[in-house]
């Protein structure tokens, strides 16, 4: 099992960076996928970004890529979105998420929820305008 922390999450305006982090217990970090999604108000939660188990290979929302990066330190057991650009429509809570398959996946695949047997509690982003 790994429980994952997710942290960096608070109020930035518009145009903005912050980076959040996902701590995770456990022996086994690197061969998780990782990935984020977040939900806002009144919304569904939706995908983010997803990163294989050694960094090689990421998967971006259209609606992020080129502005959020996805990477992991797997000697601290660490995955970060770093996220630059910051709009209001950016503002959520962000969640981090674990496949303990290992296996990688398509953008679409790594969008499914399904996928991830372990979640974080959330970070809550607030982006102003």
């Amino acid at each position: 099992q790994v429980q994952l922390v997710e942290s960096g999450g608070g109020l930035v305006q518009a145009g903005g960076s912050l980076r959040l982090s996902c701590a995770a217990s456990g022996r086994t970090f690197s061969t998780y996928v990782m990935a984020w999604f977040r939900q806002a108000p009144g919304k569904e939660r939706e995908f983010v970004a997803a990163i294989s188990r050694f960094g090689g290979n990421t998967n971006y929302a259209d609606s992020v890529k080129g502005r959020f990066t996805i990477s992991r330190d797997n000697a601290k057991k660490t995955v970060y979105l770093q996220m630059n650009s910051l709009k209001p429509e950016d503002t959520a809570v962000y969640y981090c998420a674990a496949d303990e398959s290992g296996i990688y996946c398509s953008t679409s695949e790594c969008s499914r929820e399904a996928r991830y047997e372990y979640w974080g509690q959330g970070t809550q982003v607030t982006v102003s305008s």
